[in-house]
């Protein structure tokens, strides 16, 4: 108790220069829970971006389907995906797909065509609230269309054109018909934007002569289980399928999730580590020098080098104990408004990662873990930078440090 009373009271001797250290490593913790926050912020929100605007979770495709993406690689046993999901309250929704050329007047492009279920997506998953234009389809659309942005851009469409289409069809004849533009969706991710048209899975029947031939189901619990535990909940029912889960499907935005988080965090925490650690290195080798003729007297009347090492080491650890209350309050505060309401990047232009158009308003995310890693780091580097100048105190020999003179 006494050798805390006498750091504590060594502490303020020189109440400048330490309020300048206090402030400067609270500031190192405001700021790393503050840039914490906002990239575990980004990340989740890349992560939920990605499975529920079109994606999902994880995926069902028949054997090999994304080899070559034919039309005649459909699933099979589709009522016992449904009821694994069902099961597990998991939604679900089927998905036709099927190439085909789109043209308005003079332009065309080719395009793959979408049969889905517009219920389904709405209930499921974000993409069908991404209308640019118009409106997105409902079970009673018939002939209509929905476009990806630049797919729409290409062929000169907007709302009410009318599109010609022509495709080869699962029976080998050739389908084309006449459909109109009923929605223009904004800008979401790279394939749907410049390849996607959507249709009614009754129209993509009719149009590929396909028979309710299923090409994907899609499946997103939206984050009441993990994409690997959906994964194997469907590999342990059924066979000959391959389950992908979005990490799968989408490496890439996995791994830069994966990697940036590690790597950013990792980063800034050294910058500011070492910024904190030599503030208080520096405050304490003062401190040290200034009180050489002290140590050189209380080491003359017995004091051990070992309770000398103590007490300065004792008065990084308050001196960073103050910091770290400080930096809590600040950071945490700021971090919290930035998860309430964060802040619009949307005037720099589309917010994406990976590929995939991210809702331009960047919130941050608090946990627990956000806030005691600062503080845990800081307070260790900060009790390894004291022990130079501790060490310095405690090898002093006392007829030197008693006619030391600054």
């Amino acid at each position: 108790m006494k050798i805390t009373k006498l750091s504590w009271r060594n502490l303020w001797r020189n109440p400048t220069r330490t309020n300048v250290t206090i402030s400067a490593v609270a500031l190192c913790i405001a700021v790393l829970i503050i840039f914490q926050s906002m990239i575990v912020g980004l990340i989740e929100k890349a992560k939920f971006t990605t499975t529920n605007l079109v994606i999902g979770e994880a995926q069902v495709h028949a054997k090999g389907y994304f080899d070559d993406r034919s039309i005649y690689k459909s699933l099979q046993n589709t009522e016992e995906i449904r009821l694994v999901a069902k099961e597990n309250k998991i939604g679900l929704v089927e998905r036709s797909y099927g190439f085909g050329l789109i043209s308005s007047g003079t332009k065309s492009a080719g395009t793959q065509f979408w049969g889905i279920n517009p219920e389904s997506e709405l209930q499921h998953f974000d993409f069908a609230n991404h209308i640019d234009k118009g409106n997105f389809l409902t079970n009673t659309s018939l002939k209509k269309i929905v476009l990806g942005r630049k797919l729409a851009s290409s062929i000169a469409a907007d709302i009410g054109t009318e599109l010609v289409v022509f495709v080869q069809g699962a029976d080998g004849s050739l389908g084309n018909e006449l459909f109109y533009v009923a929605g223009i969706l904004k800008n979401m991710a790279d394939n749907v934007d410049r390849g996607a048209a959507m249709i009614l899975r009754k129209d993509f029947d009719i149009l590929f002569s396909a028979n309710n031939l299923i090409h994907e189901i899609a499946l997103n619990s939206k984050g009441r289980f993990e994409s690997e535990e959906i994964q194997k909940l469907l590999s342990a029912r059924i066979a000959d399928v391959d389950v992908e889960t979005w990490q799968q499907l989408m490496p890439t935005i996995a791994l830069m999730t994966e990697k940036m988080s590690v790597f950013m965090r990792t980063f800034f925490s050294l910058i500011f580590g070492v910024a904190a650690s030599l503030g208080v290195m520096n405050t304490m080798i003062m401190s040290t020098y200034d009180r050489m003729r002290e140590f050189g007297i209380i080491r003359a009347i017995g004091t051990t080098p070992w309770r000398i090492l103590k007490q300065i080491s004792l008065e990084a650890i308050l001196l960073t104990t103050i910091a770290s209350v400080i930096g809590v309050i600040v950071g945490l505060s700021v971090a919290l408004y930035f998860q309430k309401y964060g802040f619009d990047v949307s005037g720099s232009g589309n917010m994406s990662f990976g590929g995939v158009v991210m809702d331009p308003v960047w919130r941050g995310s608090v946990s627990v873990g956000i806030v005691l890693l600062p503080v845990v780091l800081l307070m260790l580097v900060s009790v390894v930078a004291s022990i130079y100048p501790a060490s310095i105190a405690a090898r002093i020999k006392p007829v030197e440090a008693i006619h030391y003179k600054p």
